[in-house]
């Protein structure tokens, strides 16, 4: 409500001394209550910039949830219900294909560095085996398998093989263990470049494939496609 001569009630103040009205604009009024608010006693307990920046965070995190709750299905509870089928999605995806990678790996050569023989290779698996190291022990008995295909001239010795190379190969020549060669070869691949990790049964499985392909006779290489190629 305005008084005699424009100013308003708020704007009439009581001089000092003789209780004279003294009349004061808005601008100087606002400037006057914000420089005692600038006091830093009115500001002892504010939050930092910090504090500022993860309040602000936290408040578009909860702006996100309130908006995706809201068209989600169900609301709240069907945005949980999704959420978990996210989160099971991701593990199965991570089961099935093991550990990321940087890069997918070029199969290296089935042998390392150390020459051995097919019993060499043999020996060391045992002895991975007997420590329960099943990845190195299937490593070990899927060079043996090889080792012995070539000491019988079943695969002619080829260095830098991969074990898929010698798959194939072989299983041209024992076409009654082709499949069980591809397996053997893609678990091998699977631990050694994919960075799974065997177990029990994968190796005692490589253990019966090399014993049973250890006694079976191949077919002549003249009757098999590819031949030529070993």
């Amino acid at each position: 409500m305005n008084g005699p001569g424009g100013t308003s009630a708020a704007e009439h103040v009581t001089g000092t001394g003789g209780g004279i009205p003294v009349d004061t604009s808005r601008v100087p009024a606002r400037e006057a209550a914000q420089d005692e608010l600038s006091d830093p006693m009115y500001h002892e307990h504010d939050p930092n910039l910090l504090e500022r920046g993860i309040n602000r965070f936290w408040d578009w995190i909860s702006g996100l949830l309130d908006g995706a709750a809201g068209a989600a299905p169900g609301g709240p509870a069907g945005l949980v219900v999704i959420a978990l089928a996210v989160v099971a999605l991701g593990a199965a995806l991570w089961w099935r294909l093991g550990t990321p990678q940087g890069a997918a790996r070029t199969p290296d050569a089935l042998f390392d560095g150390t020459v051995r023989s097919a019993a060499g290779h043999r020996s060391a698996a045992a002895a991975h085996a007997d420590a329960e190291r099943w990845t190195e022990a299937v490593q070990e008995r899927m060079r043996a398998l090889v080792r012995a295909l070539e000491d019988r001239a079943v695969l002619d010795t080829r260095p830098g093989r991969t074990a898929d190379e010698a798959a194939v190969d072989a299983g041209g020549l024992l076409p009654a263990y082709a499949v069980p060669l591809r397996d053997a070869a893609r678990v091998f691949d699977d631990i050694t470049y994919g960075g799974r990790t065997a177990d029990e049964a994968a190796y005692l499985s490589l253990c019966t494939l090399d014993r049973d392909i250890g006694t079976a006779k191949p077919l002549p290489m003249a009757t098999t496609a590819g031949g030529s190629a070993l």
